[in-house]
């Protein structure tokens, strides 16, 4: 009882360890399947061989070994992760479904009996000269069977005596069990050394075919034999083995073999090896469920809450000990909940003043980049305000030559003048609105927008910083354009931060300083699915490189730069992030400098449409 709550007490952490180890995915190419070996693991093999070299042949890149079994040593290994499929029959499965997740695959149709998908029941035999003549009559008799978890076998004859209304539980007055191979159930009938055997559906007619036993030697109690069927049987039938796969198969695996099973032929080698005419979808196993559930398995007759009662009785103590310990843990469970729920309100506030502060601080991290480029917004504006004042006095010199040409052709110069005014306050405006965009942290409705525009004009910001710094820019584009679903003030702030990161890792560079930039609207993202079109964005300089993790400099107040606010790839991340996307910093391979490579989603044909 000792060793019965210990296990108890470690069970959650066993499950813990044992999902940890094997993960999500096979860690090899060699898959597993635990089979029920009821004729001897060497039958088991060569039963099952041809089946796994034929799923081998049919799944690419996975080679399938056969690993014959008994029940106990089927759910240890399944347990244990050290097989990944099983081949059982429904009751097993059904049992180790509640201890761990399986996916039922298929079931499988006998060779026998035309192809039926019931084949698995309980035959009892007796010796032709047994006085016996009736299962009632064994009451008190001396029984072999194979293993008490066996559907076709145990469990199946005494859901026949509960059905019959006699006490299965105190009904025979011996039970060895035998294990596998099912052949000495038979020779213990033949031999006298027991009163009769449950033996699994056409074990008898199987050895007689073999010639290893004489068919007049035996009689089978409460003998049926359905129509359409090859074999007596004692019991009502079950649905035929499942071939089931544990839930660390990944789905595409499962796919694979599943659609090799239904499309096994029948006049196969493995299907011939097999004794199966093919599989099928997985049947019903309402029948194994309403039989387990009147099942009352031999030496455990009792009730549950009367197995309670009696360990109680006989470990009082211990039983004591578990009372207080559950106690105790729901009492600190309360505890626990009291003390967060008081810090609960005092944590929300905090988070909601952070993040106001974070806004606050992002508002000025704004104000810093237009601090910084001030000086190109004024050379900027200088020049269409320069030509605005030009052309306003060319005009009105025009006006005032009253003798030179006719009035049609002052007024077309005029025209033209003003057309070009026009054109030169429009482009100071477009400065003024870029700049101001910039400080506007809302939250705009998404729109399509066409990334080459917004990065001409983020080039165009930094035109004065890149001639000063004699800084070669190339800007590349691969495909034709497609539009993307976003904010284009978030996506120009990400445009603007990127390409002053690169000129700030230049500045203390004595040699050339480059910076390559490419738009790449035909890229396919690794791991993504292949009806999703990408924008690859990718920006590479020769400054200084990463000083830190990129995971740690994308965090918000992390910096490396003497005046900087830890800002600008926070920001980044966030803006990137909102729109589906993902930023990949690194430094690069060849040279120095740093690489950055900026995943967006396209907008598909039918969107942008």
């Amino acid at each position: 009882m000792k060793s019965l709550l210990l296990c108890l007490l470690l069970w959650p952490l066993s499950v813990l360890a044992t999902d940890a180890e094997m993960g999500d995915d096979p860690i090899e190419a060699v898959f597993r399947v635990g089979v029920l070996a009821n004729h001897g693991v060497g039958e088991a093999k060569q039963r099952w061989q041809p089946m796994m070299n034929y799923l081998s042949d049919r799944v690419p890149g996975i080679r399938f070994e056969v690993e014959p079994l008994d029940f106990d040593a089927m759910r240890e290994s399944l347990l244990d992760l050290r097989i990944q499929f099983i081949v059982t029959n429904p009751g097993q499965y059904l049992s180790l479904s509640n201890e761990m997740p399986l996916s039922w695959l298929a079931t499988m149709r006998s060779r026998k009996h035309n192809g039926a998908t019931y084949a698995i029941g309980s035959t009892i035999i007796v010796r032709s000269d047994s006085p016996v003549q009736d299962i009632e009559q064994l009451e008190g008799a001396r029984i072999v069977a194979s293993d008490p978890q066996a559907l076709g076998g145990y469990q199946a004859t005494i859901g026949l005596l509960n059905r019959r209304g006699l006490d299965a539980g105190n009904f025979f007055a011996d039970v060895r069990f035998l294990g596998f191979p099912l052949e000495p159930l038979v020779y213990q009938v033949r031999d006298g050394m027991v009163d009769g055997a449950i033996t699994p559906y056409c074990t008898l007619e199987e050895m007689v075919d073999s010639g290893l036993v004489r068919r007049e030697d035996f009689r089978v109690l409460n003998s049926m034999r359905p129509e359409g069927y090859d074999c007596e049987i004692s019991t009502s039938l079950y649905p035929n083995w499942s071939f089931a796969a544990s839930d660390k198969v990944p789905a595409r695996i499962t796919q694979m073999v599943t659609k090799a099973l239904f499309e096994l032929p029948s006049d196969s080698e493995a299907a011939i090896r097999a004794r199966t005419l093919g599989w099928t979808a997985p049947i019903s196993q309402l029948t194994v469920i309403r039989l387990y559930e009147e099942l009352l398995l031999h030496g455990n007759s009792t009730r549950p809450l009367e197995l309670v009662r009696a360990w109680l009785k006989a470990n009082l103590e211990y039983g004591i000990s578990l009372v207080l310990i559950l106690f105790a843990g729901m009492v600190y469970h309360l505890w626990l909940e009291y003390k967060f729920r008081q810090k609960s309100d005092s944590l929300i506030a905090a988070e909601r003043t952070l993040r106001d502060r974070e806004l606050m601080l992002e508002r000025m991290q704004s104000a810093a980049i237009l601090g910084e480029i001030g000086a190109g917004l004024a050379h900027e504006l200088n020049q269409p305000i320069a030509a605005i004042t030009q052309y306003s006095e060319g005009g009105l010199m025009a006006l005032k030559q009253e003798g030179h040409g006719c009035a049609e052709q002052r007024l077309l110069a005029v025209e033209e003048v003003l057309g070009k005014i026009n054109r030169q306050s429009m482009r100071a405006g477009a400065v003024v609105h870029r700049i101001r965009s910039l400080l506007r942290r809302r939250r705009a409705s998404p729109e399509a927008v066409l990334m080459s525009s917004l990065m001409s004009e983020a080039l165009a910001l930094f035109q004065r910083p890149l001639e000063q710094q004699r800084v070669q820019l190339t800007l590349h584009q691969e495909g034709e354009e497609r539009p993307l679903l976003g904010d284009a003030v978030g996506l120009s702030q990400l445009l603007v931060n990127l390409l002053k990161n690169a000129l700030d890792a230049m500045e203390a560079r004595t040699e050339a300083r480059q910076i390559d930039i490419t738009l790449d609207f035909e890229a396919s993202k690794p791991g993504s699915t292949a009806r999703v079109r990408w924008l690859r964005l990718e920006l590479l300089d020769n400054g200084s490189g990463l000083k830190a993790e990129a995971a740690e400099l994308m965090l918000s107040f992390a910096t490396t730069k003497d005046e900087g606010l830890g800002l600008g790839l926070a920001i980044c991340r966030d803006v990137v992030n909102q729109h589906g996307g993902d930023i990949q910093l690194q430094n690069r391979q060849v040279g120095r400098g740093c690489r950055v490579t900026v995943w967006l989603p396209l907008l598909t044909e039918d969107e942008s449409a």
